[in-house]
């Protein structure tokens, strides 16, 4: 039996430059965290004296003979990638909704890959694990999603993560003191719209859009070196990093009509109101969770403005997709 931990994660800056369509011509660049909001999956051989081969568990339950007859898109594409020709059992349970804006499908397809890579006795490193995942997502199920989500999945932490050139994916993790980052991590407040979307649903209007979003991507590109800047120069406030995600909400708003609505904007401007300085919608639009950048003394104020919308505590990830268990008696089943 495996089990993997996979983080959810938080996008500050750079969102829609990790999009193929714009970084195969144009580069692209994120600036991003994993948080302690984890996706769990768990693994087993099936043996073979159950009436179906394979046993999913999500929100629904699957008994099927073959992959192609699986529903669930990442688990049917993830067991034909790791080329699984025997019965296995997959078990997901997450702590967070899915189709909330936290990288929660790209979450899971990196934590299953893991679990099978495990099953066979395979060890791979956090950038194939990330690729791998990018490929399951992009070419074999066909989803209009971006790239970041499956690396900061698979590697885990506060990193720049640039996209593009001869390397593909670049991971830099962001240094600072101890003291500053937890300062950071204080600032940042997450609540739950309560509203649900499908990412690739909504990425793809402005996906289409791309020329006519030219100067808003390179814009947003700009952004991560200038976050960077003020995370890692003390010289800066870290005031300055709210102002600029409030910018950057204000330039992800003009990308296309479906990025928000009535009640991603209720939270948002109630927010501000009440002290917050920055923000912006988690994920590719229409719902899920808003991430706020308020001052520590002025956070009682903001929970309170949004007391009909639940607050989600959180802090910072550094490990990324891990094996937290592992048994070597796989049922005398072998995996090749």
């Amino acid at each position: 039996m495996v089990i993997t931990r996979t983080p959810f994660r938080i996008s500050f800056f750079g969102g829609g430059t990790d999009y193929p369509a714009w970084y195969d011509k144009n580069g692209g660049q994120v600036l991003s965290t994993s948080i302690d909001k984890y996706c769990h999956v768990t693994c087993r051989p099936l043996p073979p004296f159950f009436e179906k081969k394979h046993h999913i568990v999500y929100s629904k339950i699957e008994n099927v003979d073959h992959p192609d007859e699986i529903e669930h898109p990442s688990v049917r594409e993830c067991l034909k990638f790791a080329d699984i020709d025997h019965g296995v059992t997959v078990i997901h349970d997450g702590d967070l909704p899915a189709r909330s804006g936290m990288g929660s499908s790209s979450s899971f397809t990196v934590g299953l890959l893991h679990a099978l890579y495990t099953l066979k006795g395979k060890m791979v490193s956090k950038h194939q694990l990330a690729m791998d995942a990018i490929q399951v997502e992009q070419q074999h199920i066909k989803e209009n999603v971006g790239s970041q989500d499956q690396v900061a999945a698979a590697f885990g932490g506060l990193n720049r993560i640039i996209f593009g050139g001869q390397h593909g994916v670049r991971v830099e993790p962001i240094i600072m003191s101890h003291d500053r980052l937890e300062s950071m991590q204080d600032h940042c407040m997450l609540f739950f719209t309560g509203l649900s979307r499908t990412a690739s649903d909504m990425a793809i209007h402005w996906i289409k859009n791309t020329e006519r979003n030219d100067a808003n991507l390179r814009r947003m590109h700009q952004m991560v070196d200038e976050a960077v800047e003020i995370l890692t120069n003390t010289s800066h406030n870290l005031r300055e990093f709210g102002e600029l995600l409030d910018e950057a909400w204000r330039r992800k708003r003009e990308l296309t009509d479906n990025i928000t609505n009535s009640t991603v904007d209720e939270v948002y401007n109630s927010a501000k109101q009440a002290g917050a300085i920055g923000g912006k919608l988690l994920g590719a639009g229409g719902g899920g969770f808003v991430l706020l950048f308020v001052e520590p003394d002025k956070q009682e104020e903001v929970r309170s403005a949004l007391g009909k919308f639940m607050h989600v505590p959180f802090r910072f990830d550094s490990l990324g997709s891990h094996i937290v268990h592992y048994s070597h008696n796989l049922g005398g089943i072998n995996f090749r």
